[in-house]
């Protein structure tokens, strides 16, 4: 049950974040997850939103250059040890961890995590197996 990303490679000079966003918020696409990581160069702005196929073809149509690929989206106890027990069962199944982030759940509240795996369905089936909710694109979109 994965999410798809979009990563959008960016300048790393003032302004081209903002260009970016407002493309996007031109044309009305919500964001639902935001990360951003940097090079001295370069920047990918890693996206999920409520629409994949318009803000992609927004993004192309703007000229960004974008990829989609496919992440897991866990709910988390928004306890204390939450994310260390999803953390837990993933390396206990031999999973690697690639990268991930954060997000609250808008109107519904709750905790989100994104992750990016090296071995998706075996992090799926483990999760699955450790009572984690995995939460599926039409869920995002709905926050």
């Amino acid at each position: 049950m994965s999410v798809k990303q979009i990563s959008v490679f960016l300048e790393n000079r003032p302004g081209a974040l903002r260009n970016m966003t407002g493309v996007l918020a031109q044309r009305g696409i919500d964001m639902r997850a935001f990360s951003l990581a940097e090079t001295s160069d370069f920047g990918i702005a890693r996206v999920i939103v409520d629409d994949v196929f318009t803000t992609t073809t927004i993004l192309r149509d703007a000229g960004f250059i974008h990829s989609v690929s496919p992440v897991l989206a866990v709910a988390l106890s928004d306890t204390p040890g939450g994310l260390d027990t999803v953390l837990g069962i993933l390396e206990e199944a031999g999973v690697n961890v690639e990268y991930m982030y954060a997000f609250l759940g808008g109107q519904r509240g709750g905790a989100y995590m994104i992750f990016k795996v090296a071995d998706e369905k075996a992090a799926a089936a483990a999760l699955t197996a450790g009572k984690i909710r995995l939460v599926d694109q039409e869920e995002l979109s709905q926050l």
